[in-house]
């Protein structure tokens, strides 16, 4: 694929999605591979997505990012999918090919190279907490069981919803020799290395009640959320003494993921993260001023 064909077509859709820095990040990835790729936003109605992903389709593009709140419809709109879609039961990344349309995930793969690589933090051998048991924390178990932790705990606000999906992963826990496990949110234990926030807590700028100690000094605390509406939980990791980060290079991991996915090439990412993260930044620090 090179910039003199015609460009592929993709986009993100989801309900809200004007927030989306995904066109921009795709932008950098396409320009620096030389590939021509026309990448957009798609807000579709909340009881028309399908239709609204045929019609897409049906158009010529190649596939798309799916976004909140579609992950799950679009699991049940692909005829063929990826272990890790599979055991998410969420998709994010479909690609529309002839045969049918293949659904992956690639929101675990792009959490774990950010926090091992963008981060320096391996989670080899590490105390993981992960809160929330919705399609994020879905998303990002099959992942981060793979890097080896010595412990991953689900603490989530309902006990039930935890413990069903904990049992969805049993078993690669079980062959990965990782000790999974479920805890009250208000009291998830002590210590951890590594704190994951899957919740849509920052969505309303707010902070999951967890007690001090939760976190060992100089554990790493991210927020899969970035943007202003992280500031709370940020604030609030620093506070117990964590590096507090937020899911920008979550992120852009994904993405690069994704490219792959329907080009089968895997742009670099340290650029572009830099250059998403100077942008970010000045638009927080102008709606500050």
């Amino acid at each position: 694929m090179s910039a003199a064909a015609n460009p592929v077509r993709l986009a993100v859709v989801g309900n809200p999605v004007a927030h989306s820095r995904s066109p921009q990040i795709h932008a950098r990835f396409a320009a620096a591979a030389g590939h021509a790729v026309e990448y957009t936003r798609i807000e579709s109605p909340l009881d028309q997505f399908v239709a609204t992903l045929r019609a897409f389709a049906d158009a010529g593009a190649r596939g798309c990012n799916v976004t909140l709140p579609f992950k799950g419809e679009a699991f049940a709109a692909c005829a063929r999918l990826s272990e890790r879609a599979r055991r998410a039961e969420a998709v994010n990344t479909i690609a529309f090919e002839a045969d049918g349309w293949f659904g992956d995930n690639t929101d675990g793969a792009g959490l774990v190279r950010d926090i091992e690589l963008n981060a320096g933090v391996p989670l080899r051998g590490r105390r993981v907490l992960v809160l929330g048991a919705g399609g994020a924390a879905a998303g990002a178990i099959d992942a981060l069981l793979g890097a080896r932790p010595a412990a991953l705990v689900v603490a989530n606000r309902t006990a039930a919803r935890a413990q069903a999906l904990i049992e969805r992963f049993a078993a690669s826990a079980a062959r990965l020799d990782v000790p999974l496990s479920t805890a009250p949110q208000e009291a998830p234990g002590a210590d951890f290395d590594v704190l994951v926030n899957a919740t849509a807590a920052s969505l309303q700028a707010a902070v999951p009640p967890l007690p001090s100690g939760t976190l060992r000094p100089g554990a790493l605390a991210l927020d899969m959320m970035y943007g202003a509406a992280t500031v709370p939980f940020l604030r609030w990791a620093r506070a117990q003494g964590a590096v507090a980060r937020d899911g920008l290079g979550m992120l852009v991991e994904q993405a690069a993921e994704a490219y792959f996915v329907w080009t089968g090439v895997r742009p670099g990412t340290f650029q572009v993260l830099t250059e998403l993260r100077r942008e970010v930044d000045a638009a927080a620090a102008g709606a500050g001023a």
